[in-house]
């Protein structure tokens, strides 16, 4: 009866173990949050173990296609490509809004630009602007940063800055948010995009206007929540249905008051 027992109780915990842990990978602008969410409730559920990773959206949605993933973080909503691909792997999938972001435009911190148009931005990241004297500033080529191709944030930028124009040929595209920072801190005719809570004192933050120039509105989080920023987005997680079991206590702390605070304090926009 004995022998019989001991892997029985093996068994259970295996199982308990494998409930308890969980793999989260994708979007560079979740990854953060993502993080200090899974601090906090590692810390709270004593033998829960979630591993963190980064990557981009597409990379991320990837995996959970795959099955290396439980959570796939995303700055976009899932594409209709990789719905086909999720179902032709005969799996089903689970969207949940998290949070929101707001994206900031920042320069270098020499350069004297502070107020930059929609439409102004979209003629620096399709090329028809190629110098900072063009907009007001020095005589200066400007130097263009973007996300990779798989990242959600390119995609959201593409579309809603703009307009779905294609990206000029020849820009710096770079693997990591962090990346893009430390690059147009060194390059005096930079410029490009991040997530608000990547900002630091090492660069220089762009007034946006997308009224044509009447008004620029400062990318602050009181402007974000307020509505009045107008870079925007939603910010998602994706999972399996049949692995809604494991990740649900996880969603509901990142869902709650709690959580939500920790969204608020991070640089992130509550839900409420």
């Amino acid at each position: 009866m004995r022998k019989i027992i001991i892997p029985i109780v093996l068994a259970v915990i295996f199982s308990t173990m494998n409930i308890m842990a969980q793999k989260i990978k994708g979007s560079d602008t979740v990854l953060p949050l993502t993080q200090k969410l899974a601090e906090i409730y590692m810390k709270n559920n004593s033998g829960s173990k979630i591993t963190v990773t980064g990557g981009g959206s597409g990379i991320g949605l990837s995996a959970l296609v795959e099955g290396s993933t439980d959570i796939a973080m995303s700055s976009r909503k899932m594409k209709f490509d990789e719905k086909v691909k999720i179902q032709n792997a005969g799996k089903s999938s689970k969207e949940v809004i998290i949070c929101r972001d707001a994206l900031t435009i920042v320069v270098n911190p020499k350069n004297k630009v502070t107020n930059l148009t929609r439409e102004q931005l979209e003629g620096i990241f399709t090329g028809k602007i190629s110098n900072w004297k063009q907009v007001g500033g020095a005589d200066l080529t400007i130097t263009a940063y973007s996300r990779e191709t798989t990242s959600g944030t390119y995609e959201f930028f593409k579309e809603h800055v703009m307009k779905n124009k294609n990206y000029k040929s020849g820009i710096l595209s770079m693997p990591a948010t962090g990346a893009i920072i430390q690059s147009i801190s060194q390059t005096p005719g930079a410029i490009g995009y991040v997530g608000m809570a990547y900002v630091t004192k090492d660069v220089k933050e762009i007034h946006v206007s997308f009224d044509g120039g009447k008004k620029f509105i400062e990318p602050t989080l009181a402007n974000a929540k307020s509505g009045i920023y107008p870079i925007v987005r939603p910010l998602y997680y994706y999972y399996e249905v049949k692995s809604e079991a494991k990740v649900n206590p996880f969603l509901k702390f990142v869902l709650s008051a709690e959580g939500q605070k920790i969204v608020d304090t991070i640089g992130y926009i509550p839900l409420k």
